[in-house]
């Protein structure tokens, strides 16, 4: 990793330098302002707050994506509450064992690849659950423990996602079809609010166990078996969406009607019929049949 360091005071400077790149890091030195605005990008910055006649918030406004680390020699909102409005991501007071200027670079490299780890796992879920349909509930309404009763899956967890989003929890998810030992995740679980997918593959003795296990503590059910019943809030979601997974069996009409849905803006009638091993008036016949409209 990229490491700035802006001191004026160059035995510091070049002691954490050397320190630094004895741990990996590479670092450059900059006595001024003027000459840490050189360079476009760092992934840290040790920033010095006794810059005499600098303004040391240009480096900020720079470099506010990176890993800011305040140098300072007292603690008042000028060196410590205001640059870190500005975007500074902590301070450290001189003097200071390096050993804690480490711990804090390599807290915050943690916290924001956490971020990033964070961010991407949210597109993705945002990506997985595009097909399913928006879910309008209030969602402080409902009450736990809770049976989700529906046609598919990834409806229940979309509900529960949205669910944990809305009220800010953290939630265990646990999918009973992968043979878990729940009982042992519960245990060790305690606070935790569970989510037991794919309750319908479960036997009845499991089954039972689960049920009774929801009338101790907040748990989440979800199963697309329709004649599932509990002794306590029941949620339906069940809608008639022809999206499918990988594995779901379709009848060969509603593979047929999901493909010109999706794919008819993206091939011209003479190809998509192609694809589909069929004629192109048979794919008009389809349309007319399903009752689905090309847009011109």
């Amino acid at each position: 990793m990229r490491v700035l360091i802006v001191e004026n005071e160059i035995y510091l400077a070049q002691s954490m330098a050397t320190k630094l790149a004895d741990l990996g890091y590479e670092c450059e030195i900059a006595r001024t302002v003027k000459e840490g605005l050189r360079d476009e990008y760092f992934d840290v910055v040790l920033l010095s707050a006794t810059l005499p006649g600098e303004d040391f918030y240009k480096i900020i406004n720079k470099f506010k994506d990176s890993i800011i680390i305040l140098l300072i020699t007292y603690i008042s909102n000028d060196t410590v509450s205001n640059p870190i409005k500005a975007g500074v991501s902590d301070y450290i007071q001189k003097p200071f064992m390096i050993e804690e200027l480490v711990r804090k670079i390599r807290h915050f490299e943690e916290f924001k690849r956490l971020q990033s780890f964070i961010r991407t796992y949210q597109d993705y879920l945002n990506y997985h659950f595009k097909a399913v349909s928006n879910l309008n509930f209030d969602f402080k309404k409902f009450k736990l423990p809770m049976l989700i009763k529906c046609n598919k899956i990834i409806n229940a967890d979309n509900f529960v996602f949205e669910y944990a989003k809305a009220l800010n929890l953290s939630f265990k998810f646990i999918p009973l079809d992968q043979n878990l030992d729940f009982e042992a995740i519960a245990k060790n679980n305690p606070r935790t609010l569970l989510y037991f997918s794919n309750f319908q593959m479960l036997r009845s003795e499991d089954k039972n166990k689960i049920l009774n296990l929801a009338m101790k503590r907040k748990l989440i059910i979800s199963s697309t078996n329709q004649n599932e019943s509990a002794n306590f809030e029941i949620l339906n979601i069940t809608t008639d969406e022809k999206n499918f997974q990988i594995d779901e069996i379709l009848t060969i009409d509603d593979y047929i009607k999901h493909i010109i849905i999706n794919y008819q803006e993206n091939y011209p009638d003479t190809e998509l019929s192609k694809k589909l091993g069929i004629s192109r008036k048979s794919l008009w016949e389809k349309r007319k049949r399903y009752d689905v409209v090309k847009k011109k």
